[in-house]
Protein backbone atom coordinates (compact mmCIF):
# COMPACT_ATOMS: atom_id res chain seq x y z
CA UNK A 1 0.00 0.00 0.00
CA UNK A 2 1.39 3.24 -1.18
CA UNK A 3 2.01 5.60 2.10
CA UNK A 4 -0.16 8.69 0.85
CA UNK A 5 -3.01 6.12 1.01
CA UNK A 6 -2.15 4.49 4.40
CA UNK A 7 -1.60 7.76 5.66
CA UNK A 8 -5.17 8.34 4.54
CA UNK A 9 -6.51 5.60 5.76
CA UNK A 10 -5.33 6.00 8.98
CA UNK A 11 -6.18 9.30 8.92
CA UNK A 12 -10.13 7.99 8.55
CA UNK A 13 -9.81 5.57 10.77
CA UNK A 14 -8.77 8.10 13.50
CA UNK A 15 -11.44 10.32 13.14
CA UNK A 16 -13.85 7.71 13.09
CA UNK A 17 -12.74 6.29 16.33
CA UNK A 18 -12.55 10.64 17.75
CA UNK A 19 -16.34 10.73 16.54
CA UNK A 20 -17.52 7.33 18.15
CA UNK A 21 -16.34 8.60 21.23
CA UNK A 22 -17.30 12.19 21.25
CA UNK A 23 -21.10 11.00 20.50
CA UNK A 24 -20.79 8.52 23.73
CA UNK A 25 -19.46 11.20 25.70
CA UNK A 26 -22.07 13.52 24.84
CA UNK A 27 -24.75 10.76 26.19
CA UNK A 28 -25.41 11.44 30.37
CA UNK A 29 -24.39 8.88 32.53
CA UNK A 30 -27.58 9.65 34.70
CA UNK A 31 -30.94 11.57 34.64
CA UNK A 32 -32.89 13.65 37.19
CA UNK A 33 -36.42 12.12 36.63
CA UNK A 34 -37.58 15.04 38.83
CA UNK A 35 -36.71 17.42 36.09
CA UNK A 36 -36.00 15.73 32.78
CA UNK A 37 -38.40 15.71 29.84
CA UNK A 38 -39.47 12.35 28.07
CA UNK A 39 -36.83 12.22 25.71
CA UNK A 40 -34.19 12.38 27.79
CA UNK A 41 -35.48 10.37 30.13
CA UNK A 42 -35.63 7.70 27.64
CA UNK A 43 -32.32 8.03 26.07
CA UNK A 44 -30.93 7.52 29.42
CA UNK A 45 -32.55 4.62 31.19
CA UNK A 46 -32.21 1.06 29.94
CA UNK A 47 -35.56 -0.45 28.93
CA UNK A 48 -37.80 2.66 29.25
CA UNK A 49 -39.13 3.97 25.63
CA UNK A 50 -40.59 7.29 24.87
CA UNK A 51 -44.22 5.87 26.14
CA UNK A 52 -42.70 4.82 29.64
CA UNK A 53 -40.51 8.12 29.51
CA UNK A 54 -43.72 10.33 29.16
CA UNK A 55 -46.22 8.20 31.68
CA UNK A 56 -42.92 9.03 34.46
CA UNK A 57 -43.19 12.75 33.35
CA UNK A 58 -46.74 12.67 33.98
CA UNK A 59 -46.61 10.72 36.97
CA UNK A 60 -44.82 13.35 38.09
CA UNK A 61 -47.02 16.09 37.21
CA UNK A 62 -49.95 14.57 38.78
CA UNK A 63 -47.86 13.47 42.20
CA UNK A 64 -45.05 15.41 42.87
CA UNK A 65 -41.27 14.66 43.14
CA UNK A 66 -40.02 10.97 43.45
CA UNK A 67 -38.43 10.88 46.97
CA UNK A 68 -37.08 7.77 46.14
CA UNK A 69 -35.82 5.63 43.15
CA UNK A 70 -38.48 2.88 43.87
CA UNK A 71 -41.19 5.36 43.81
CA UNK A 72 -40.93 5.15 40.19
CA UNK A 73 -42.96 1.72 40.71
CA UNK A 74 -45.71 3.40 40.74
CA UNK A 75 -45.85 4.42 37.09
CA UNK A 76 -47.62 1.91 35.00
CA UNK A 77 -45.01 0.34 33.06
CA UNK A 78 -42.22 0.26 35.32
CA UNK A 79 -41.12 -2.57 37.75
CA UNK A 80 -38.55 -3.09 39.92
CA UNK A 81 -36.93 -4.87 37.54
CA UNK A 82 -36.38 -1.62 35.84
CA UNK A 83 -36.04 0.49 38.43
CA UNK A 84 -33.06 -1.84 39.82
CA UNK A 85 -31.25 -2.21 36.35
CA UNK A 86 -30.83 1.73 36.29
CA UNK A 87 -30.68 2.15 39.64
CA UNK A 88 -26.79 4.01 38.60
CA UNK A 89 -28.49 5.55 36.18
CA UNK A 90 -31.64 7.41 38.15
CA UNK A 91 -31.02 10.96 39.76
CA UNK A 92 -33.38 12.24 42.13
CA UNK A 93 -31.99 15.71 41.62
CA UNK A 94 -31.88 18.14 45.34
Amino acid sequence: MKPAILARSLAAIALSLALVGMSHAAEPDTVDVNTADAATIADVLVGVGLQKAAAIVRYREEHGRFSDIYDLTRVRGIGEATVTKNESRIDLGE
